[in-house]
């Protein structure tokens, strides 16, 4: 068959945004086995005093994710704080009943911020706007973040913490429009207690930033409505609006499941759309950014709730374990949250272990790398700096849940590398045969250019996985190349692959 062509242009001085790092952000819920034996195992032979295991650790900081979201999610709507904190002899255990289980309360919010400070990131944490409400809220910003000489602050000195945490990012609730959300409301209802809570923690801390619910998923019928309607009641007092999404791979059907990034980016332009509207409306300056906080390739078979709970302390849930496919899926949307960096700031996938993530474990055993920690990483590791408008022309496709998709998806990054400025291409080849192509790429608007590495992930098993028996099945491929003197570069993208393209910058 003719192997189709494609062509890249690119000039270093056309920036189209700012990159947030947070975007390479993560998230931490009590689900399945994400926390027990996931996070946190007393006893597993890398196990620190504090019971982390230092396998994971040292996995999630080769993500470097610089923001991570805790506790929920789901959980989070019928979590009371108060049973995570101080001697875990004295902590209650309690029914989840938004996944079927016994929570021990073994690992809380203390938990949390010490397993960040191993990581080194950034905490952002969600207070429960479903089963409780705002007052709540603004003790959990007390204890945390008030640096003493209140009940709330003292409260942590006694449980062994002086400084305050000074956590900056607040979720306010989690799918309060979803009916399987523990306290339900209208977007009107949300709203309202939204805005209160807002106020009431800034008034505990006026550094803090918040962020409202938006719907949960684009298929909502409350996609749209509720997002006007809840801003419309809280715009003044909140800084981020949330989106929610995760993809299946359609029964098999490559051509839709790679296509789902770009009904990713409608999602994000439509969300911020609903937001100007409002801010029109209330002749707001204020432009409000958003925070993609969960997103991920999912399998619905393996994420049913347990309807006949038996409560056990540790979860059976399956964890979804991927392959090829999703590679390209998964770095697909990361492309979508940088080709929309001027208006996400902050995205999170779900999750960092088991369950929905690019992270396993075994129980007392070994962690590895999933498929999907690869593109992960490396775009988190070299797609820092300014996001550059970079015109592809390559063929389409058309999919059953969408049309003229370009076989060639592609983001550039204008990068402030150690060794100086450098380009930083990365493209996916999703021609829906599985065909090589053909591309050029036009750099003579970046000249001179230095040297040039490839990196490139593919393999000719689509559905390969990375397992605890064959943990390297999938891994990055890297090659070195010259820019040709015309400042053209004529690459061969192997079929369905993910590929990442260096190239040093002179002067």
């Amino acid at each position: 068959m003719t192997t189709p062509a494609a062509r890249i242009i690119i000039d270093r001085h056309y920036i189209a945004a700012d990159i947030d790092p947070r975007i390479y952000g993560g998230f931490a819920e009590h689900l399945g086995k994400h926390i027990y034996t996931g996070m946190y195992e007393p006893g597993h032979a890398t196990a620190d005093a504090n019971g982390f295991r230092m396998d994971v650790i040292e996995l999630v900081r080769g993500l470097g994710m610089p923001i991570i979201r805790y506790p929920g999610g789901n959980f989070v709507s019928g979590y009371d704080w108060e049973d995570g904190v101080g001697p875990k002899g004295e902590r209650p255990k309690r029914l989840d009943l938004a996944w079927g289980v016994t929570e021990t309360n073994q690992f809380g919010t203390n938990e949390f911020m010490d397993w960040c400070k191993l990581v080194g990131t950034e905490p952002m944490l969600a207070v429960n706007l479903g089963t409780r409400g705002i007052d709540d809220a603004r003790k959990l910003v007390e204890y945390c973040n008030h640096p003493g000489g209140t009940a709330l602050s003292d409260l942590r000195k006694q449980h062994g913490y002086r400084a305050p945490h000074a956590i900056k990012t607040w979720c306010l609730g989690n799918e309060v429009d979803g009916f399987w959300q523990m306290g339900t409301k209208t977007a009107t209802e949300y709203g309202r207690i939204a805005r209160e809570a807002s106020k009431l923690m800034k008034a505990v801390d006026r550094r803090i930033e918040t962020i409202l619910c938006g719907s949960s998923g684009r298929a909502m019928p409350t996609f749209g409505h509720w997002e006007w309607e809840s801003l419309m009641e809280a715009y003044d007092q909140i800084d981020y609006v949330s989106l929610h999404t995760y993809y299946d791979d359609h029964g098999g059907d490559m051509a839709a499941f790679l296509a789902e990034p770009e009904n990713m980016g409608d999602f994000i332009r439509e969300a911020a759309s609903v937001c100007d509207a409002v801010k029109a409306t209330k002749k707001s300056r204020k432009t409000l950014m958003l925070s993609f906080d969960e997103w991920n390739v999912w399998f619905p078979e393996n994420n049913l709730i347990d309807r006949s709970p038996t409560w056990p302390e540790l979860s059976k849930r399956e964890s979804d374990v991927y392959d090829m496919a999703d590679v390209l899926c998964v770095g697909g949307m990361l492309l979508t949250l940088l080709e929309n960096a001027a208006r996400v700031r902050i995205a999170c996938i779900a999750q960092l272990v088991n369950v929905l993530a690019p992270i396993l474990t075994e129980p007392g055993g070994p962690a590895w790398r999933q498929t999907i920690w690869w593109p992960f990483a490396l775009t988190s590791q070299y797609g820092r700096g300014q996001v550059l408008h970079t015109p592809v022309v390559a063929p389409v496709y058309d999919a059953k849940n969408r049309d003229a998709v370009p076989v060639i998806k592609s983001v550039t990054v204008l990068a402030d590398t150690a060794d100086g400025p450098a380009l930083h291409i990365f493209m996916i080849n999703r021609e829906p045969s599985g065909a090589p192509v053909d591309i050029e790429i036009d750099v003579r608007g970046c000249f001179p250019c230095g040297s040039m590495v490839h990196h490139c992930i593919r393999h000719d098993v689509l559905r390969t996985e990375n397992t605890i028996d064959a943990p390297n099945a999938i891994t990055p491929m890297v090659t070195e190349h010259v820019v040709d003197a015309n400042g053209e570069i004529h690459l061969r993208l192997a079929g369905w692959s993910w590929n990442l393209v260096r190239i040093g910058l002179v002067g």
